[in-house]
């Protein structure tokens, strides 16, 4: 089975990179041009954003300018923000832009509590702050420290704020562990997230591989941690790219999303099912949980042979499709 979009790793370098080698501006996220001027010579540093770099990973004080469309988690958005501000030098710019009801309104409060004097204005319904980095930062530990990878829940699985229901199980992937059979075979979890349905999955012996795909590089480190098994493959890409990769599977297992950027988009979900489609095999199975009211029906008759509800409750429904 020919693995394609596999999570890409960053071994240590040998040497330190030279500092002519080190990008001097970034961008988190994907602000708007309309919003905001963006550098043009900058590098990606969004986890959602595969194949970028990592930005607690560059230099602290390396940085001229950043640009940061801030996320609307209060402990995720701290964490961004810290960050941002750590790897910048002293005097460098931070741009930092919100919605005005996600998050937007209190960026001037959050980046003075960090020791900025804060620059503001308003554009497209977003709150811009505009801040050149103190010498001496406050409350950066504090805020790093709250938003990194940690261990939550009873069963002590590693998360990390921002990543998808980060600190519980949630009701869907619940009810699909709930009634999901013994599987066997090669197959993958689309949207792996930090690794919950793939565990009940490969508690079965049959799995001889599974692959955990997820478009939120945070998820994939923390899946990695808590899936320390050896039929375990991880792919840091968007599932929807991924299917070419992946091929004569036996079973697919799935809790997609229906958010983009805070706004429900239907058609996530529809493209995950293409993609199990395109990526079992003939006879091949893909269970499937949805929010009671995403219309995934067509999508799982147009793709599928044949389909099944296999559970319905007030808040969701719990498909098998059969290729």
């Amino acid at each position: 089975m020919l693995l394609l979009g596999v999570a890409p790793t960053f071994p240590a370098p040998q040497n330190p990179p030279r500092m002519s080698d080190l990008p001097v501006s970034a961008i988190y996220g994907s602000p708007s041009f309309a919003v905001v001027d963006l550098p043009g010579d900058a590098v990606q540093v969004s986890p959602l954003s595969p194949g970028s770099q990592d930005l607690a990973a560059l230099p602290a004080a390396s940085l001229d300018e950043i640009v940061v469309l801030a996320p609307p988690g209060v402990v995720e958005r701290r964490y961004v923000l810290a960050q941002a501000l750590t790897a910048l030098k002293p005097g460098g710019r931070l741009t930092a832009l919100a919605l005005k009801d996600r998050g937007g309104q209190r960026l001037n409060k959050e980046l003075t509590a960090f020791g900025c004097v804060v620059g503001e204005s308003a554009k497209r319904h977003h709150r811009i702050a505009v801040a050149l980095r103190p010498e001496t930062l406050q409350g950066v530990d504090e805020a790093l420290a709250a938003g990194a990878p940690q261990r939550v829940t009873a069963e002590q699985l590693w998360s990390q704020p921002g990543v998808f229901s980060w600190d519980r199980l949630d009701p869907g992937t619940a009810l699909l562990i709930k009634t999901l059979p013994e599987l066997s075979g090669i197959g993958a979890d689309f949207g792996g997230g930090v690794g919950w349905l793939a565990r009940p999955v490969l508690a079965s012996t049959k799995v001889a591989a599974l692959t955990v795909i997820d478009l939120d590089r945070r998820a994939v480190e923390a899946a990695r941690r808590n899936l320390d098994d050896p039929r375990v493959r991880f792919a840091w890409t968007d599932v929807r790219q991924a299917a070419e990769g992946l091929d004569k599977l036996d079973f697919v297992v799935s809790n997609p999303p229906f958010h983009d950027a805070g706004t429900e988009d239907k058609t996530l979900g529809q493209g995950f099912i293409a993609a199990a489609a395109g990526a079992l095999r003939k006879g091949g199975v893909l269970w499937l949980v949805a929010n009671r009211h995403l219309p995934y029906e067509a999508a799982l008759a147009e793709s599928f042979s044949k389909v099944r509800m296999v559970v319905e409750t007030s808040g969701f429904k719990v498909f098998e499709a059969r290729k």
